[in-house]
């Protein structure tokens, strides 16, 4: 598709979600809350579907498109399946589908662009759904925050709980759903090999340069001003900056791309940086909208890189949205309440009880958790009589799950998928703590 014939053809639902998102952003709800619980978890929904907007949207979910996009098209689908195929040996399968996330560690919903584009280019189901439960929840950071504030031994259980998970859950869901992954394997003895438009070591850098620039573009301050995450925080947006200027080489270099437009732009995101140096969010946003203008216009595969890019924004987007407000309606914000009293929690996950640990679990799937938000809401809870055992079952199925990231699954999987992955997570994380209840008491 030519930039031409993508512009009269889209404009329309590109200018409904560029709208949706300044409405978000901007949104006055200050001036006008209201204060009985019906009128605040209203208010509560529009406040965190803005804040979701300001720290998500730009930040996690662009460059997660723009990955998933290049997945589609400079990531062979032969190579997909090789390494992560039902046909892939077991252990080369779950083994880079669960590195891959633990590399990335983003949130629930970051995920998932990245999730449907291995997905729909030939991955398992298993290795799928590892990578999947991966991302989030194999948070090398998070799990050394807990470690320092929520004790170590909780610390340890959650990172061998979410690793242990991550495999598990995906043999379960190829196991289940066998049937379909048979005729999966049957369709790619078929298959001819593809051919790279280029060595795999640039494809890998390539990669690697966006990766980057989401994990460092996203990298969260941690909790103490000295180590080095905090002097990795500290230097966020230089470094960012850095593997920006590689991937501006790469597309000049690699993908013959204009070089007047990516100079131009270059230039204009150096200027914003100097000019808004306390507002990285401007520079971040013009070098956003001018690498969708190389690629848009591009006569090569950057058209077709943007295309799909824009593809998984326009599913994805309206979806996470719409979850993150109902999900902000049902529970609020962390420190708010929304129709659910934050007592009505409390008091449920109290003990370790097999009902206090499911409803940890259940609970938590259904809460959004941005990346690392979930320590200190657990330290609240525990604050106010939450058990050690559910304590640890809102870890392992929190971060993975939220309302708005099953709406997106299901899109990508099916209802019935869909189901058995978020009870796969539920159940499991509620036997963890159990075992870890009872071992700790």
């Amino acid at each position: 598709m030519d930039s031409n014939t993508f512009w009269r053809n889209e404009w329309k639902p590109l200018g409904f979600i560029v709208a949706a998102f300044l409405a978000c952003f901007y949104l006055p709800v200050e001036a006008i809350q209201g204060w009985d619980r019906l009128h605040n978890a209203f208010w509560e929904a529009l406040y965190l579907v803005r804040w979701y907007a300001e720290e998500h949207v730009l930040l996690c979910l662009i460059p997660a498109f723009f990955i998933a996009g290049a997945i589609a098209v400079f990531v062979s689908q032969a190579a997909v399946m090789k390494y992560l195929g039902p046909a892939a040996p077991k252990g080369l399968a779950y083994g880079v589908a669960s590195v891959s996330g633990t590399i990335l560690a983003v949130c629930s919903c970051t995920v998932l662009p990245l999730f449907a584009g291995i997905y729909r280019m030939g991955a398992g189901l298993g290795p799928a759904i590892a990578f999947l439960y991966s991302g989030p929840a194999i948070n090398v950071l998070a799990i050394i925050l807990t470690a320092r504030i929520l004790g170590p031994e909780l610390g340890v259980a959650r990172g061998i709980g979410a690793v242990v998970f991550s495999v598990v859950i995906g043999l379960m869901m190829a196991f289940l759903f066998r049937k379909e992954e048979l005729e999966k394997i049957n369709r790619q003895l078929v298959l001819p090999d593809d051919t790279a438009t280029r060595p795999l070591w640039q494809n890998a850098v390539f990669f690697g340069v966006l990766v980057a620039i989401l994990v460092f573009a996203n990298w969260a301050k941690p909790e103490t001003d000295v180590g080095i995450w905090y002097a990795i925080y500290a230097a966020k947006w230089w470094v960012t900056g850095f593997f920006g200027l590689a991937l501006a080489a790469i597309l000049v270099g690699w993908m013959k791309m204009s070089r007047t437009r990516v100079l131009l732009v270059s230039a204009a995101g150096v200027a914003a940086a100097i000019l808004f140096g306390e507002q990285p969010l401007v520079a971040f946003s013009l070098l956003v909208i001018g690498l969708s203008w190389i690629t848009s216009t591009d006569k090569g595969e950057g058209a077709t890189w943007f295309g799909s890019s824009w593809d998984y924004a326009k599913k994805i987007l309206p979806l996470l949205l719409i979850g993150v407000l109902i999900a902000g309606a049902l529970l609020g914000r962390p420190g708010q309440e929304g129709l659910i009293p934050s007592e009505w929690v409390a008091w449920a996950v109290g003990g370790n009880s097999l009902s206090a640990n499911f409803f940890a679990a259940f609970a938590g799937a259904f809460m959004y958790f941005a990346t690392l938000t979930e320590v200190p809401i657990v330290q609240g809870l525990i604050g106010n009589g939450m058990g050690e055992g559910p304590a640890l079952a809102l870890l392992l199925a929190g971060p993975a799950l939220s309302l708005p990231n099953m709406l997106v699954i299901r899109s990508v999987l099916g209802t019935q998928k869909t189901l058995t992955f978020v009870a796969l997570v539920v159940v499991m994380a509620t036997l963890c703590g159990m075992l870890y209840g009872m071992w700790i008491a």
